[in-house]
């Protein structure tokens, strides 16, 4: 901090005068700025609030799901209700890149939200499987625009000294959700209906709306560098993002039916597809070009080698080794507070210049979790090694997904924060499918479609399939330990 002295005039000394030179006033040193000063209280808690609400509702929603399906005898449908969030949520992650870049993150943002919550209480009032779906689809369009619209939040009204500390405030609001989510949704379910999860999540959003958007509204509205003209919208990367959408449902579907004639709609998704990424993400990611292009392809290598092989969890642990539903989905809990220690390792800033190493270090982490978690598939190996494995391998995460958003925002220019977050997101979200996708379709392939899903009627057949799924993502972890070195620019 400059400090300027005031010039002080002193009489002229005479002989039997001494000179007393001023001293100077003490200087105290100013408290750092921190997420939660008075500057930034308002804004920090209220899009974390935010992100606190959207972890309840996807940690929730998994679990009243199958009573929803049941109910409304959509069983065979119950695969689309997740792919219609996502396919619609790649759309809405391409737009609100475009609006917020264009016109600021305010109007995304609350358009998001708005959307978000209809979706919400358009599934919960549904009385047909094809409504639930419908609200789920309109539900991640909502999604898809709120986290892009976040993320352009803070690249605009946070220094870049405190980005890291409010992603892994991001990551940390994750944490209560992951372990009181799905037991609160349970009781819901039981008690009150499974509607109740659906239609009481948009009521608690008035709060955190009111918190945060006056403070968006003055610091991050509106285009970059002012204007009363902005830009128009880049139509041809909206096509993008439809055909992005669409050839990523397709390629699902045709992942769930191993019948020759899913060939169809999986080949027109792939022919989709492959444009529409190309055209969408940085140019050189897919080869891992330094910088930017590396940075995004390690966030969908990351995710979705780790979401992938966290899915068939669960299920190994029921059909495997007896555990019972909840003993099966609490052995992922403690990943969530590990996940969040490490999101809150990467915001040290002592740690800065060794944020290279950090990725690489969570990579690895990563991988060696996969590889350990199939390891409960010999008898002798307790049960309880997934639990701790993973634990480990959230850490890694935390250490990952936080930096490469930090990253990101350092790497980009104001002006395309939203188009480079847009794609970090698409990254994240299409490695999911399309990874999801081929470990699926290995597992039924080799017969891991007939395993029981019940613990009383586990079979321990067929470990061979969940080998299938577990060991490929490994492998692409630990080639995501070599991207981590590439993140920075030469």
């Amino acid at each position: 901090m400059a400090l300027t002295l005031a010039t002080m005039t002193v009489p002229e000394p005479r002989d039997t005068d001494v000179a007393v030179p001023a001293e100077p006033a003490p200087v105290t040193a100013a408290p750092a700025e921190t997420v939660l000063s008075r500057a930034y209280r308002a804004l920090s808690i209220g899009i974390v609030s935010v992100i606190v609400l959207i972890a309840f509702e996807a940690t929730a929603v998994g679990t009243a799901m199958p009573v929803a399906a049941r109910e409304l005898d959509g069983v065979s449908l119950y695969a689309f209700a997740f792919s219609g969030y996502f396919t619609t949520s790649l759309f809405g992650m391409v737009l609100s890149g475009q609006w917020s870049d264009r016109r600021g993150p305010l109007a995304p943002l609350t358009t998001g939200i708005a959307s978000f919550a209809a979706g919400l209480v358009l599934s919960g009032t549904a009385g047909a499987m094809w409504l639930f779906i419908l609200g789920r689809a309109v539900q991640g369009l909502g999604g898809g625009l709120v986290i892009v619209a976040l993320y352009v939040v803070v690249g605009r009204a946070y220094p870049e000294r405190l980005r890291p500390a409010i992603m892994a405030a991001f990551a940390a609001g994750w944490v209560v959700p992951s372990v009181v989510g799905p037991l609160a949704s349970g009781a819901v379910t039981e008690h009150l209906g499974w509607r109740w999860v659906f239609v009481g999540i948009p009521v608690l959003v008035v709060v955190p709306l009111a918190l945060a958007l006056p403070q968006i509204r003055s610091r991050a509205a509106g285009p970059v560098g002012g204007g009363d003209a902005p830009a128009s919208f880049d139509r041809r990367r909206i096509r993008l993002a439809l055909a992005i959408s669409l050839g990523a449902g397709l390629l699902q579907y045709a992942a769930q039916d191993l019948r020759p004639i899913a060939l169809l709609p999986g080949a027109v998704g792939v022919a989709l597809l492959v444009p529409a990424v190309l055209g969408l993400l940085p140019r050189g990611t897919y080869r891992a070009v330094r910088g930017l292009p590396s940075v995004v392809l390690l966030r969908g290598v990351a995710a979705g080698s780790f979401i992938a092989a966290e899915s068939f969890v669960p299920l190994m642990l029921v059909t495997q080794r007896g555990l019972s539903p909840t003993l099966a989905g609490l052995s992922l809990a403690a990943g969530g507070a590990t996940w969040a220690g490490g999101s809150w390792l990467q915001s040290r800033p002592r740690l800065e210049p060794y944020r290279e190493r950090l990725m690489a270090l969570g990579m690895l982490l990563v991988a060696a979790a996969i590889t350990t978690a199939p390891s409960v598939l010999i008898d002798a190996v307790p049960a309880w090694t997934v639990a701790v494995a993973w634990a480990f391998g959230c850490f890694g995460m935390g250490l990952v997904i936080s930096s490469t958003s930090v990253l990101l925002l350092k790497l980009s220019a104001p002006e395309e924060a939203g188009t480079n977050s847009a794609a970090l997101q698409i990254s994240d979200g299409l490695s999911n499918v399309v990874l999801l996708s081929a470990g699926g379709a290995a597992f039924a392939a080799l017969g891991g479609g007939t395993v029981s899903h019940t613990a009383t009627e586990a079979t321990g057949s067929h470990p061979a399939a969940f080998a299938a799924v577990f060991l490929p993502m490994a492998a692409v972890a630990l080639a995501g330990a070599w991207v981590a070195t590439r993140v920075r620019e030469k």
